[in-house]
């Protein structure tokens, strides 16, 4: 996928994640609303749409939504908690539907730890049977991991765990924890440093690599991404000249993204990635300048590999 399109469909909810950029509302969109969202968005060019949230399995109009993006030639897919994904016959009405791409949320191996974060009793058990359903229907499934304080630690052990459970699972994506939204300003203590998860992030990234699976990182500096610069998710989109565009359940709105670099600092003027580094997101406040340092790596190569895939 190149230029994505999301539709935030629901802010309803049904787990308390400490670090929620979306916290639970009571707002919906309708039908006819996001119907006519994925016509503009096709008239825009893109031809695909991923629905997200809140939860969006909570959606009433969720099946038909699906139906009717695949009717318009358009691949969509769902980013979900999957806690009603446990219920196998939820899953095949969406399959029926036309969805054929899931976006999982999985913060650690750890059920308690998991659950913790999520703070909602058996949520990582559920997942797990979410992922069998998955499986068995066919689904192509990405495992999005929100990096916080409390996973950073055992990024790898996670990926791990993943593999061997469920090793029809072949693409991983990693966020860091964007500090500046709703509940994470108020539970700083799950804010990591940079310097949490210096070792475990490469570690990761290496075990998906060295099975033959792909990976993309955001809001991580090139400079804590090592040999897999190409995998920044701000840098391919910098040197691709992508965009985003989002439709927000608040006052947002209709949202078109495409900057992509946050703040840096004197050092990152020497450093020979800068062109197509993000930098890092709230620098100064949340994350200490000091964690940033320069790199003297020629940028060609890691231009030509993101050109390449």
């Amino acid at each position: 996928m190149a230029n994505i399109a999301y539709i935030q469909i629901t802010r309803q909810c049904n787990q308390e994640c400490r670090f929620c950029s979306n916290p639970p509302t009571e707002k919906t969109t309708s039908l006819s609303k996001a119907k006519r969202l994925i016509d503009l968005y096709l008239r825009w060019g893109y031809r695909s749409v991923i629905f997200s949230g809140g939860e969006p399995t909570l959606y009433p109009y969720l099946a038909q939504i699906i139906a009717y993006a695949r009717r318009k030639k358009m691949e969509c897919r769902i980013i979900t908690n999957g806690q009603k994904m446990s219920d196998k016959a939820f899953v095949s009405r969406l399959v029926d539907a036309g969805l054929r791409h899931v976006v999982q949320s999985v913060y650690s191996d750890d059920p308690a730890v998991h659950d913790a974060l999520a703070v909602c009793a058996g949520s990582h058990q559920r997942i797990c049977q979410s992922l069998n359903h998955y499986r068995d229907l066919g689904l192509t499934v990405d495992i999005a991991t929100v990096i916080n304080k409390y996973n950073a630690g055992h990024l790898s052990r996670t990926v791990r765990w993943l593999i061997k459970e469920y090793p029809f699972i072949r693409h991983y994506i990693w966020n860091n924890l964007d500090p500046a939204m709703n509940r994470a300003t108020v539970n700083t203590d799950t804010i990591p440093a940079l310097a949490d998860f210096e070792v475990e992030l490469p570690r990761a990234m290496l075990l998906l690599h060295q099975t033959g699976r792909t990976f993309r990182v955001e809001r991580v500096p090139l400079c804590y991404m090592g040999r897999f610069a190409h995998c920044s998710t701000e840098a391919r989109k910098i040197v691709k000249q992508e965009e985003r565009t989002i439709y927000f359940l608040d006052k947002k709105g209709l949202k078109r993204q495409t900057g992509w670099t946050y703040l840096k600092t004197a050092r990152c003027r020497i450093c020979t990635l800068s062109a197509i580094c993000p930098g890092l997101y709230m620098l100064g406040k949340y994350f200490s300048p000091q964690e940033l340092y320069p790199v003297f790596i020629p940028p060609e190569p890691i231009i030509e590999n993101i050109k390449a895939t």
